[in-house]
Order: structure tokens, then sequence, then C-alpha cells
């Protein structure tokens, strides 16, 4: 039997990374065996022709065999049994309805992200899509829309199923795996995507039920679980295979007209340029890209990739794809905003196609592969390059932080003109994962899921070399070590010794360890953001960070340290970013404005999450020193609540200094974004930001 189901639902890693299993369902399958052996009876012989499992004669005894049998009864008498035809035919049938059930379970695993438990069936399947699309879903099977959770069914006393396994996964991000495609076939492959990072959304205050979902959820993811996750206002229906927003009654909006006008970008699809740097579907392009000209959309935003410009040889540029666009872009009378991506697309949340970083610098990897960063464990991840080479020649003679600026200076050089006419409107230099000024303490390739701490990412040789240096300036060597009990990337901070409150990250040796470690973050920023200044002298810049707010409301703040934002309750983390950002005469961008934040949502009370306080924090350390702000939201909008949480954050009720969002960008274009009801809303919300009257105000 073992070797016919191999045979036939195949070896792939697929199965054997997700430790694949499916709900054995013999004892309610009266079709099996009496005596319960669960394999091809004699003589008969599997054959896969490509076109599913057949059955062939194995020996004559078989095909004579006659059809019913007389079987004597322990009390006397006879009954009559189901052929052995019959029954075979009814074992391969269930035999390949496991094996299709065990393949959907590894495809929503690894492309979905739906941390199935491992010995899940079709009706776990089931529930979770079912509370993706927003609706309520009992233990007993009792299924009814989250919106009428006040008027539950009789009998439906019960509690959503909220276990442990479903928990959602940061999406990150972002973002990553898959993504916000650039093209959705359906509603629930777009709720699977996500914006890269590892952002995970928050209640909303204007929404009025408790009980609202979200449309998607992370986490990333990568990839995507999205059962009891706190939800962005409103709710995303399925009519008709099409989403559309539902609108709370009697939202109330601020009057934004004659307030300060902020410029409106959508970003482009991931793979709106291929991997041999061509353009993918112009015509369909040109056509999504006149109609938001025609609401007056100020510009796109595109990334350009390292992994596709330079991915053959050092210093070997391809160009000819982005010519292509941003020509097309140029001749709509569009702005651009270019984002400087160093970092790998494909497996966090958010990222639907797969740009690896350059061939060449993955044939030093693996010679190499302390150029990336590396956890406790001795895990190796290829998303970006450890920061801890900037200053190393080992990428061919050339540093990382020379390899950023050739780059970066090619690109100005190549596309001079689009400067000098101020067509590129902004740079965004990617400084890490994900383009983030943030190590790689979440990676979902490696396990991590919504809502763990993370990982410490030093333990490259490189990064210890560092470390055993500012051990040795202090006078403690022994201090040349990582912390050893932080837990794994899902821990939670009360699980561990040193984020726990009381814990040793406020120890002496804590103390320095997180300094240390935030101090290269900085150091990185300044570098690269330094040489990008010379490169693109004259222009708009920007660095992005990470919205990290999962386990802000506690003590230690453990998933920012990670990641390397030291930012305790009693400590400033953004301080010190912004400074450095303010010498580099860069704008800030900070994520996640359209997250909110409602009281704790009964599935994830553990995580103390606070997307408002952190976003309130940021902005803050940003505009005291007197940085640009430019922003995007985490996950995409649709609705008019979030749409309304960014314009709180773009456009400060009250603020007695009237500061505002210099840009802001929205993720991405998409299908769904141009479905009628949906692009109603956003050309609604253009308006808005910039600064128009809009009839339908709701006051």
């Amino acid at each position: 039997m073992a070797t016919d189901m191999q045979r036939f639902v195949g070896t792939s890693e697929d199965d054997e990374e997700m430790g694949m299993g499916v709900k054995d369902e013999d004892e309610d399958d009266d079709d099996y065996d009496e005596n319960g052996e669960d394999g091809n009876a004699p003589g008969m012989i599997e054959i896969d022709d490509g076109n599913g499992i057949q059955t062939a004669p194995g020996d004559n005894r078989f095909q004579q065999h006659q059809q019913f049998q007389e079987l004597e009864e322990p009390g006397g008498g006879a009954r009559r049994s189901r052929p052995l035809e019959e029954k075979e035919r009814t074992k391969l049938r269930e035999r390949r309805r496991r094996a299709i059930t065990a393949r959907i379970l590894a495809g929503l695993r690894r492309h979905g992200n739906y941390n199935l438990r491992v010995r899940a069936d079709i009706n776990d399947v089931i529930a979770a899509l079912a509370r993706e699309a927003g609706w309520v879903v009992l233990p007993d099977g009792t299924t009814f829309p989250s919106r009428s959770q006040g008027q539950r069914p009789d009998g439906g006393n019960s509690a959503p199923v909220t276990s442990s396994s479903q928990v959602p996964s940061q999406q990150t991000p972002s973002a990553s795996l898959r993504g916000v495609a650039s093209g959705y076939g359906s509603p629930l492959e777009y709720n699977a995507c996500q914006m890269k990072g590892v952002f995970m959304p928050a209640p909303s205050p204007y929404d009025l039920s408790s009980s609202s979902r979200s449309q998607t959820s992370i986490v990333g993811d990568g990839e995507t679980q999205r059962d009891n996750i706190p939800g962005i206002g409103g709710s995303m229906n399925s009519v008709d295979e099409k989403q559309i927003a539902d609108m709370p009654p009697r939202l109330p909006e601020r009057d934004l007209a004659g307030t300060p006008y902020v410029p409106v970008y959508v970003m482009l699809p991931l793979g709106v340029i291929n991997i041999k740097c061509e353009l993918v579907d112009p015509d369909g392009l040109l056509k999504q890209l006149r109609v938001l000209k025609s609401i007056n959309v100020d510009g796109v935003m595109v990334d350009c990739w390292w992994g596709i410009v330079e991915a053959h040889a050092p210093q070997e540029y391809n160009w000819n794809g982005y010519k292509r666009l941003f020509q097309m872009v140029r001749e709509l009378k569009l702005k651009l905003q270019v984002l400087m991506s160093f970092h790998e697309c494909g497996g966090n949340f958010g990222d639907d196609v797969c740009i690896p970083l350059p061939h060449w610098v993955a044939e030093i990897g693996r010679s190499n592969p302390d150029i990336f960063f590396t956890d406790r464990e001795g895990r190796h991840n290829p998303e970006c390059l450890s920061w801890g080479i900037d200053k190393e020649r080992v990428l061919r003679g050339r540093t990382a932080v020379e390899v950023y600026f050739d780059f970066m200076r090619s690109f100005r050089v190549e596309f001079d003109e689009y400067f000098e006419d101020g067509f590129i409107s902004m740079i965004e230099v990617g400084l890490g994962p994900c383009g983030e000024l943030r190590y790689p303490s979440c990676p979902v390739k490696h396990g991590w899921r919504y809502p763990g701490i993370g990982e410490f990412q030093c333990y490259d040789q490189y990064m210890l070399k560092s470390l055993r240096k500012a051990a040795e300036i202090r006078g403690h060597s022994i201090w040349a070590r990582g912390p050893d009990n932080v837990g794994t990337y899902n821990s939670q901070p009360h699980e561990t010794g040193f984020f726990c409150d009381g814990g040793d990250y406020d120890s002496f040796y804590g103390r320095f360890f997180l300094n240390w470690y935030s101090q290269v973050l900085v150091d990185h920023g300044n570098r690269v953001l330094s040489l990008a200044k010379l490169a693109f002298e004259g222009s708009c810049i920007a660095a992005k960070l990470s919205g990290i707010y999962w386990w802000y409301k506690t003590a230690s703040h453990a998933a920012e340290l990670t990641a390397g934002y030291y930012n305790p309750c009693n400590r400033d983390g953004y301080a010190s970013i912004m400074t450095m950002l303010k010498r580099n005469g860069v704008s800030l961008n900070i994520p996640c404005v359209d997250l909110q934040t409602l009281n704790q949502h009964e599935g994830f009370p553990e995580t103390f999450a606070d997307p408002e306080g952190l976003v309130w924090q940021v902005l803050n350390a940003g505009w005291d020193v007197g940085l640009p702000v430019v922003s995007e939201n985490a996950l995409p909008c649709l609705n008019r609540v979030s749409y309304n949480k960014v314009l709180d954050n773009a456009k400060p009720m009250n603020d007695p200094d009237g500061r505002h969002f210099s840009s802001f960008a929205y993720p991405r274009l998409s299908p769904l974004l141009m479905e009628r009801q949906n692009f109603i809303e956003f050309e609604r919300f253009v308006k808005r930001m910039h600064g128009e009257a809009v009839l339908d105000l709701q006051i």
C-alpha cells in the first residue's frame, strides 16, 4: 500500500517539507475490507497514465471471480457481499480523494500560508476558506456571517474555533509568499495575496462589529493563515465571485476639502518586469495606467530589482525592460517613484513572483554562505546580504556597499533625462529584507509564523567578528556571543528568559548586546544612504522602516528587538534612526498606516499588538526632527474604513503644525482594484488625499 500511495501521490518536496498528513476516514467508510486491510486486492494493478489511477487485471482468477459471494453469518444464513471489483474501485477512489486532499493542503500551506494542522481533512479546508470569506464557523460546523454574530443560530453557544494552529502568519513583511499579483484569478486568490513585509491587520475603530474579519491577513506570509484575525474596518463579502467593499452604517468622516495636497502613487505589480528584464503585458498595463490617469492619480511606483538588472555578471547591467516601462509612464504624463530593491523577492507574504539575488552572488554564497544573515542554529537566509560584509571585499573584489553604489550610479546615468525633467520624483533605497531597514528576523522559509517574536540574525562570521570587537572594547570578552535564552522564531515573550518581564533584555549584558545589534542596523543604513545621496544628488530619497507592532504592549517589545529596533518600554528605539535619516537628508517611509487597534481579538489576546501606537511613535519621532514622511498601506485597502484610517494619519486632525504626508503609495495595481465598486472607493480616496470635496461625505 505504501508503494502504491507513493507512486500515486509522489514524493514531492511539498509533501516532505509540510509533514503532510490527511485524516483517516476508514472508520466512516464501509467500502473497505471487513478485515481492515488497506491495499489492492490480489491481482489488482494500479496504472498511472497521466489521467488518473486505473485498474487492470492481474490474473485470470480475478476476471473469473463471481460477481457476488454468499458469506455465512455467525448466526446462520447468508448475506450478500459487495463485488470485489466494486470494492477495489471504491478503494482507488478513496486513495485518489486523499491524494488530492493532500496536494490541496500542501498548496495552501506553501503558497497560501494556511497553517492547517497536520491531520487536517477537507472540513478544515472548507472552514478556513469560510473564515477567510468573513464567516464564523463554530466547532459543531454551524456557519453564519460574522456581521450576524450578535444573532447566532439556536444552539450556537460555542465560541468560534480559535486553535493555536490557526494563528495568522505574517504575509510578512512583507510579504511574500505569493503576494499582490499582477492579476488575480479569483477573490480567494486575492485574499491569499499579501503585500510584502511582516504586517498583520488589526481591528478598526470604525468597525461596528467586534467580530469583524479582515479582508486579508498575514504573514507574513510569509505565508497566509486567516482564521480569527483582527479585522480592518468593515468587511469584505464574496458576491458573485467578486469582492466588494461593505460599508458600516453612519461612518463618521472628516471634511478634508481645502486640506493640503498629498500626491497618491500606485505600486505596479511585483512581476511587471520579468526575470529577463522584459516588460510583461505592455498593452494590458497601458490600459490600466490610462484608467489611473483618468482619476488624477499622480504616478506609479516600481521595484527596480538588483537580481534582474545585474543578474549574470558583476557590473553588467540590463535596463531594457525598465526603459520601455518608463517611456510608457512618461507618455501618459504620470510621475514615477522607483525602489532600489537589493533583496530577494519570493517566499515572503506579498511575493507573487520569484526574483532571487544575482546569479553571481549566489555562486559566491555557495562557497561562502556567511555573506548571508545567519540565525543561532546556523541557517543562512539568502534574502539579502549580511551587513557584516558592508566593508568586506568578498563580492569579486568589491564590498557590499560598493556593489549597491555602482548599481545606483548606473541607474542614475542610464535615466539621466528622467531625473532632469523631474519625471522621477523619488528614489526609495532598499536597506534590508523587503527593502526595509531591519534584520530578517521573521523568515517564513525558516518556519516563522505570526505572532512569533523572531530570532536574532547575527551569527555569520562577519557579524560575530564585529560583536567580538565590541565586547573587547567594552572590556568583557565573555559577552562576545548572542543570548542563549531567547526561544525560537515562534516563541512568545513570556516563554523566554530574555524577553519576559524583568528578563535579561534589561540586564547589563542584554543592554550591551541590544545596543550593538541595533547600532549595526543604524550604521548600515547610514553607509548605504550616504552613497545614495551621492549617486542621486538633488533627488528626493526615502528609506523604509518596518511596522513590527505585535508585542508592542509588552515591556520588552520582543519582536522589535529581534528586528533591530531597540525599543523597549523604557527606551525610544527610533530616535537614533531618525537622527541618521536626518543627517542624510532622506524621507521616512512608515507603512501600516491603514491598520487599526480595537479591543484585542478573542483569538489573539496574547499578541498585545498596537499598530496605531507604533505608527504614532514613529511618525512623531520623524516629525520631531523635521523629516518629510511618505507612507503606504500594509494591506490592499478596498473599503472606506481603511481609507479613512489612512487619511487620519496622512492629515492628522487638529495638528497645530499642520503636518502631513509628502506622498502616499497604494500597493498594488491589480484587477481587483479595478473592479467598479472598489475603484469608485479608490477614486473617492484620491480626491480626499488631494484636498478635494466629495459629495457623499458622511458627517
